[in-house]
């Protein structure tokens, strides 16, 4: 009896450190190290917080078909990518647009704002749609290169998928881009952070 209960117990602990290593945790938030997009299969090549003045807004994590640690090669990279976001305090629909849309202006030129605008409106108003997203709203914004940028909310999409991988690009640009939203977060989602 003694013997079984330690292996049972071997067995749980290789259980858990098995299934520790499968997970990014960023502010009690825990993502899978991997996931499925489609039919391709992606990893997570960084996770981090964004935070504004003494607030957590929220955690997320750069899904990839192979990590990179730069953001050109993270722009450029082919394949399926996600963007997963969990929400750490309570926001409007209206505020987290904005939010996407000042990050999409800092970091094109007015030219290519011009070339994104209506499917910039596409996605800020199936996000509108929302009405509100609480703490621990979950938020994928994905790549699929069959159908385009898909927009989900706790699970359900929302709106239609709006073609071009450069629209894609333009949303990547606001973690990623020369002006990115937060320093550190750009960081962490490459990867490096400390």
């Amino acid at each position: 009896m003694k013997q079984q209960m330690k292996q049972l117990m071997i067995v749980l602990v290789a259980l858990l450190v098995v299934n520790l290593a499968h997970a990014v945790e960023v502010a009690g938030v825990r993502f899978d190290d991997r996931s499925k997009l489609g039919n391709s299969d992606i990893v997570v090549n960084g996770a981090g917080l964004r935070k504004k003045a003494f607030f957590k807004v929220y955690a997320m994590a750069l899904y990839l078909p192979e990590k990179q640690g730069e953001a050109d090669a993270v722009l450029s990279a082919k394949g399926a990518k996600r963007v997963s976001i969990s929400l750490l305090r309570d926001l409007s629909a209206q505020q987290f647009v904005e939010a996407l849309q000042e990050g999409v202006a800092n970091n094109h030129s007015e030219a290519e704002m011009e070339a994104l605008k209506e499917r910039l409106k596409l996605f800020s108003d199936a996000m509108l749609s929302v009405g509100e997203a609480k703490t621990g709203t979950s938020v994928l914004i994905d790549w699929i290169p069959e159908s385009g940028t898909r927009l989900s909310v706790n699970g359900q999409a929302k709106g239609k998928d709006i073609a071009g991988e450069d629209f894609y690009r333009a949303l990547l640009k606001i973690w990623l881009g020369n002006k990115p939203v937060q320093d550190d977060l750009k960081q962490a989602l490459l990867g490096k952070a400390s």
